[in-house]
């Protein structure tokens, strides 16, 4: 049971968990002022966890076909038979169970969008079917992270938040964008709906740099409306820096330091800013 539990995770990449749940935990910070109560701080951690994993696995399943059809996935646990539908279905829906749980411990509020964040989470799973919005859609599914964590320690949902969402939304779509650039002869043919698919690797390209210009201008307006200083801010420099880099080393005609680009750039970005915010908060009151 461990060993396929580890297949698992492995499956669904639950190291990139630390895509969204920095962006919770900032948002968090802002919305206490400060640390928030231990107890809040588990149930928000295992709401994100149990989110963001049932999301991936879900995604894997409705996906098999695909996956078995594309050189690039083949090899996933799924449609290589290591691991069965049923197997991770039990894990889909145990870790839906434990967003549920955790929202009903965190506020009713919080409880009652419990279904409403399930729903944006997996529904993204189906839009590259129809849609060529699909980047947006999985930009939604991690931008709903810091609202969602300002609604579960606070029962409300005010401004800053929902800018931080839409800074994740266009930060998350861009690089999605970057990440779909692979797949460009394999949507076509298959009719799967896609930017690089649609304009070609060129314009998705352009598309994706606007979009990670609209997340900067984003994450530097919602450092503004929370109050933060000069760690947060200290911190969108290096961000700025991860941002131009990833357009550097992706370009039209090579690809091949895509996984650069969405790995190692974007989860250095959301901890960075993790770390300015946890620098105002803990050390700079009052500067």
């Amino acid at each position: 049971m461990l060993r396929r539990l580890l297949i698992i995770l492995e499956m669904i990449k639950f190291e990139h968990t630390l895509f969204a749940l920095p962006f919770a935990l900032i948002a968090a910070l802002a919305a206490k002022g400060g640390m928030p109560e231990w107890r809040q701080l588990g149930w928000l951690l295992a709401a994100m966890v149990g989110a963001r994993s049932s999301a991936m696995t879900f995604n894997r399943i409705v996906d098999i076909e695909y996956d078995r059809r594309n050189p690039r996935t083949a090899g996933r646990a799924l449609p290589a038979g290591v691991v069965t539908a049923a197997q991770a279905w039990v894990f889909t829906l145990a870790t839906a169970g434990l967003l549920v749980v955790a929202a009903w411990q965190l506020n009713p509020l919080a409880l009652w969008l419990s279904p409403v964040a399930l729903a944006v989470v997996w529904g993204y799973s189906f839009t590259k079917r129809f849609t060529r919005l699909s980047h947006l859609a999985l930009g939604l599914a991690l931008g709903i992270a810091p609202s969602a964590a300002w609604i579960a320690l606070t029962g409300e949902l005010p401004l800053p938040p929902v800018v931080l969402t839409l800074a994740v939304l266009c930060w998350t779509a861009g690089f999605d964008i970057i990440y779909a650039c692979q797949d460009v002869e394999f949507d076509r043919r298959i009719g799967l709906y896609s930017i690089p698919a649609k304009l070609g690797v060129g314009p998705a390209l352009l598309i994706s740099a606007l979009l990670h210009l609209l997340a900067f201008a984003g994450l530097a307006v919602f450092g503004v409306l929370a109050g933060l200083k000069y760690g947060y801010f200290a911190a969108l420099l290096p961000v700025a820096a991860l941002l131009i880099y990833q357009h550097l080393i992706v370009r039209p005609h090579d690809l091949s330091r895509v996984n650069a680009a969405f790995f190692t750039a974007n989860g250095a970005i959301s901890l960075l800013l993790l770390v300015g915010a946890c620098v105002d908060v803990f050390w700079g009151k009052g500067v």
